[in-house]
C-alpha cells in the first residue's frame, strides 16, 4: 500500500535545483531481476555490453532501423529518416534519454525533406556500453561526436541540442563552426568553469550501490507550473547541494530508472509504453555505466570550454533558442536562454520562444510544435 509522507524534496533537472515541500506517494521499488549479461571486448581491450536487439522491438511511434558507426572499436548507433540527399538535421539527446526522445520531431522534419539523424551517445540507447565508469569522459563524448560527423561526411548541419546533448554538441560546434549551417538549443547550455576549480566532491566508492530516495519524486505525472513568467513560484535551497545529490543518486542508486527521470521532466504524462521505452536500453545495472556517470562529468569541465564559447560568440549564422518554459533547473531558466540571445551574433532577430506547456524534456511535450518551427526557421535561409 502507498504511504503518504510530507517531506522536503529537491527538484533539479541537469544543472539546477528547486526546493519545495509537498505530499507525495512513497512506493517500494523491487530490485532488478537477475539477467544473464554477455560481456564483450573490443580489440583494444574495452569491455562492454550491447543491449539485445529484441529489447527494441515494437516500441511506440518508433519504426526506425538503426545504423552504426564504429568508433574506438565500439558501435555508435543512430536512427535516420528522410531523403538521403536532404539537408542534414542532427538531433542530440542528453541524460538519461536516447534518440527515442525525438520520436515526435523526426517525422515532421523528414516529411519536410530533411535528412534527419538522431545519434545515441556511447553508453546510451542502442550504442555499445562500456562497463567501466572510468571509460566515460566529457572530452571523450565530444571527440566521438566529432568523429561521428566526419565519418558520415556531414556538412552544412542544422544542429538541435538539449541537456547533455548541448554541453557536448555546443562544444563541438564552437570549435568547428564551419560544419554547421544553423544551431538550435532547447533547455541547454555550454558551461564555462575556470581551470583549477573543482565544482563537486567526487562520489565516494562509486561502484558501490545503495537504495536512495528518488530526488524528483515530488513531481507528479502531470506537472504543476514552476514559473510565473521568468519568476520561480517556489524558492529556497542550494543549487550546489541539489546537484551534488543528483550526482550521487545517478551514480549509486540501486534501482535507477531512466523513465522516472524523463517522466519527472515532462509537462504531459508519459504512457506506460513510453516509459518502458526509455528503460529498454538498460535491462540491468551492467548496462548503466554511461547513464550513471553523466552528471559527474561536470568535474571534468574546468578550463575546457573557453575556446568553444569564443567560437559560439562569433557564430553569425542563424542561432535559435526554443525553451521548455516549465523546467525549474538552471538549464530551463530565462537567464540561460537569454545568455545565448544576447551573446551569440546569429541569435539576433530570431523567433526565440519559451513554450509554457513543456518541461525539461520538451521534445516529448511539444515535439511536433518544435519540429514545425524548425522547418519554418530553416526555410528562411
Amino acid at each position: 500500500m502507498k504511504k503518504l509522507k510530507f517531506i522536503p524534496v529537491f527538484i533539479f533537472l541537469s544543472i539546477g535545483l528547486l526546493t519545495v515541500s509537498c505530499q507525495v506517494d512513497e512506493m517500494d521499488v523491487s530490485p532488478e531481476e537477475e539477467t544473464e549479461v554477455e560481456i564483450l571486448t573490443t580489440a583494444g581491450g574495452i569491455a562492454f555490453v550491447r543491449t539485445p536487439e529484441a529489447q527494441f522491438e515494437n516500441l511506440p511511434d518508433w519504426p526506425y532501423d538503426y545504423k552504426y558507426v564504429e568508433i574506438d572499436g565500439l558501435r555508435q548507433a543512430y536512427a535516420e529518416a528522410g531523403p538521403a540527399n536532404g539537408q542534414v538535421v542532427l538531433l542530440l539527446h542528453g541524460q538519461p534519454s536516447w534518440s527515442y526522445l525525438y520520436r515526435k520531431m523526426i517525422p515532421v522534419l523528414a516529411d519536410a525533406g530533411y535528412r534527419v539523424i538522431a545519434m545515441d551517445h556511447i553508453g546510451m540507447g542502442r550504442s555499445d556500453k562500456p562497463i567501466d565508469i572510468n571509460y566515460y569522459s566529457y572530452l571523450g563524448h565530444a571527440d566521438r561526436l566529432g568523429q561521428f560527423i566526419q565519418v558520415l561526411g556531414l556538412t552544412d548541419i542544422n544542429l538541435f541540442v538539449q541537456d547533455w546533448g548541448s554541453l557536448i554538441g555546443l562544444r563541438v560546434a564552437g570549435l568547428n563552426p564551419d560544419w554547421f549551417a544553423t544551431i538550435s538549443v532547447g533547455n541547454g547550455d555550454l558551461i564555462i568553469i575556470p581551470e583549477g576549480v573543482q565544482p563537486f566532491t567526487p562520489v565516494e566508492n562509486p561502484n558501490e550501490h545503495e537504495d536512495l530516495n528518488f530526488p524528483l519524486a515530488i513531481v507528479p505525472d502531470q506537472q504543476f507550473p514552476f514559473y510565473n513568467g521568468c519568476e520561480l513560484l517556489f524558492g529556497g535551497g542550494s543549487p550546489q547541494e541539489g546537484f551534488r545529490e543528483w550526482i550521487n543518486y545517478a551514480m549509486k542508486d540501486t534501482t535507477f530508472h531512466a523513465s522516472e527521470v524523463v517522466e519527472s521532466g515532462t509537462w504531459f504524462p508519459l504512457s506506460d509504453a513510453e516509459e518502458a521505452a526509455y528503460d529498454v536500453p538498460f535491462p540491468s545495472r551492467e548496462y548503466m555505466a554511461g547513464v550513471r556517470t553523466f552528471p559527474s562529468l561536470i568535474n571534468q569541465m574546468p578550463g575546457l570550454n573557453e575556446d568553444a564559447w569564443a567560437g559560439l560568440t562569433a557564430f553569425e549564422k542563424p542561432f535559435l533558442t526554443i525553451w521548455g518554459g516549465n523546467d525549474p533547473g538552471n538549464l530551463g531558466s530565462c537567464e540561460t536562454q537569454q545568455k545565448f540571445i544576447d551573446e551569440v551574433p546569429g541569435a539576433e532577430g530570431q523567433p526565440h520562444d519559451r513554450l509554457p506547456e513543456a518541461g525539461h524534456f520538451l521534445q516529448h511535450d511539444q515535439g511536433v510544435e518544435i519540429a514545425t518551427r524548425l522547418v519554418e526557421f530553416y526555410g528562411t535561409f
